[in-house]
């Protein structure tokens, strides 16, 4: 069953692969990208698309670190504040047969 699973996730990632690689290839038409100030800059449309993508997810990123050092923090606090519980009878505590 776990087989089975597997095949279909390999056919999902190649079935998404080809998608995004036709994407690319009927995308190859030059735009001009207008900025402030009259600059311009010329590129194919598909690098365009994957740099305004990876802009946004390096901003996401970005403006999640701050949160996560936050809670780690919050964790680690919390760690060092809880004592670590004692055994509560030595003697449940055997060895294993045999030592």
């Amino acid at each position: 069953m776990t087989s089975f699973f597997s095949l279909v996730k390999w056919l999902f990632k190649a079935a998404l692969f080809f998608t995004l690689f036709a994407f690319a290839l009927n995308n190859q038409a030059d735009v001009t990208v207008r900025f402030f100030f009259g600059y311009q800059w010329t590129a194919p449309m598909v690098i365009v698309v994957l740099l305004s993508f990876s802009a946004g997810l390096l901003v996401g990123i970005l403006g999640m670190v701050p949160r996560w050092w936050q809670q780690r923090r919050a964790a680690k606090a919390k760690a060092a504040n809880t004592p670590s519980p004692a055994p509560s009878n030595p003697s449940d505590h055997t060895l294993p047969h045999g030592i």
